[in-house]
């Protein structure tokens, strides 16, 4: 067994690395100290969905640039109920079916990951 600290990014790591013998593995087998875990960034809060509706998701990350409906709105089969900025691009997002606009979950502006629901048709 061997201690080496390794530093990455300023911090310092104290690593301890077995050697194997011959005909068992080539790869170190490495313990650290424990590392204090990044912390994840806080996703932003989410509009709770209705559970009966067809969900309209972010078929990609991006800014919603501007929504063309509101709550109540009837809307067609590929009726644009937003725009979507992504990688500098601005992409129609359309309705899935036909139905009123049960909810609307973002806000113009906002930034939104693949899958989020933008909104509910029912």
């Amino acid at each position: 067994m061997k201690n080496y600290i390794i530093s990455v990014n300023g911090k310092s790591y104290d690593v301890t690395v077995e050697e194997v013998g011959a005909g068992v593995s080539s790869a170190p087998v490495m313990q650290s100290a424990p590392a204090v875990a990044p912390q994840a960034p806080k996703a932003a809060p989410q509009a709770s969905a209705p559970a009966n509706g067809t969900k309209v998701e972010a078929p990609m990350p991006g800014t919603i640039l501007k929504l063309n409906v509101k709550v109540g709105d009837t809307v067609n089969e590929g009726q644009a109920i937003a725009v979507l900025e992504a990688m500098k691009m601005e992409n129609d997002i359309p309705a899935p079916c036909a139905g009123k606009v049960v909810s609307v979950n973002v806000n113009v502006g906002g930034t939104v990951e693949t899958g989020t629901v933008i909104a509910v048709i029912g």
